[in-house]
């Protein structure tokens, strides 16, 4: 009995998407199928840009995570990272600079540096800050603006977000309540002889993390890069941008397509330069600070690693404080 209740489920799901299908297919009008298929080649090639975008540094950040299990021995990150929240905060915010990965590379990387006992603070500092706070993005910044105001103030509401959302984590002082279990590598078992290994087997053992970790995080991107693709491709963005007048709206509305777009933050300088004829400068910062840290494939991201009251405040504080700093720069210094 319990096996054909397994084999039933499966086509019970297959019947009801067929009925569906048909009837979807006999209620609506032609026209919409057809503006659905014309659709379909605008939907592949978004999705297939922002995959193509994210994934190479997605690699970069999973083959740092690997290196960072075999080689970081947690004494050091205890003898050298800083220990007051604070202190502990703004290091985590410029660790950046060491480590040029984007939104989607910074995740598995902040969780396997949370294992070797990085402090709260500067994880969360870290995680917020590293996608804009790199060497990478900063020159991408200042080749879409310039060497000026965009760069220095992106850079330092990014620093400004990143250490208050980590002073605001401090107060949980166990790692294990804001992050999930981390699923065991089998492949990289040790046995409890051996004591030494050489260098070709630890750089084994690192690609053996890696390529473990790529797949975890990887269909999450997958995921997160079709939703995006769905609502750049059937969402008109024309309405979000036909209401972006004012000081309030137009910052709204791009936060909002910083979400929506999802764009790499390695390129999302030379998008933004794009608004800036029809936005305020308020509202293309804003656009700049909150992309980085929060959109659809790094929120799905966040979800695999983090418990739902983490992803929660990792979203919305940064969302509030990225919506303070565009309106105080509309209101205070149009």
């Amino acid at each position: 009995m319990q096996a054909s209740q397994k084999i039933s489920r499966p086509l019970v799901i297959v019947i009801a998407l067929g009925t569906l299908a048909v009837l979807l297919f006999n209620l609506l009008p032609l026209s919409v199928f057809i503006s659905l298929g014309q659709r379909l080649p605008v939907f592949a090639t978004v999705f297939l840009g922002i995959f193509i975008e994210a994934v190479p540094y997605l690699l970069l950040g999973t083959l740092a995570s690997g290196l960072v299990e075999v080689f970081l021995d947690r004494k050091w990150m205890t003898r050298f990272m800083p220990r007051g929240n604070l202190t502990s905060a703004l290091a985590g915010a410029v660790l950046g600079l060491a480590f040029p990965v984007c939104e989607c590379g910074v995740i598995p990387l902040t969780r396997r540096l949370f294992q070797k006992g990085l402090p709260i603070p500067a994880g969360v500092a870290f995680l917020l800050a590293a996608p804009v706070f790199n060497p990478i993005v900063i020159f991408s910044t200042a080749s879409a603006f310039g060497w000026g105001e965009m760069l220095g103030w992106r850079l330092a509401v990014t620093l400004g977000i990143a250490v208050v959302t980590g002073l605001v984590f401090s107060v949980e002082k166990d790692a294990g309540n804001i992050l999930k279990p981390l699923m065991p590598v089998v492949h990289v078992h040790l046995h409890e002889e051996e004591s030494v290994q050489s260098f070709a087997e630890k750089i084994r053992r690192a690609f053996l993390v890696s390529v473990d970790e790529f797949f975890e995080m990887g269909r999450y991107l997958v995921i997160g890069a079709m939703l995006a693709a769905g609502m750049q491709t059937f969402i008109p963005q024309g309405t979000l941008l036909a209401i972006g007048n004012g000081p309030l709206l137009s910052v709204l509305v791009m936060l909002a397509l910083a979400f929506i777009l999802s764009i790499c933050s390695t390129v999302d300088a030379f998008v933004a330069l794009g608004f800036v004829g029809s936005f305020s400068f308020g509202a293309v910062l804003s656009f700049l600070t909150f992309g980085p840290m929060v959109d659809i494939k790094s929120l799905l991201m966040y979800r695999q690693v983090f418990r739902n009251r983490a992803v929660g405040y990792l979203v919305l504080l940064p969302l509030l404080m990225s919506l303070l700093a565009g309106l105080t720069f509309n209101y205070l210094f149009p």
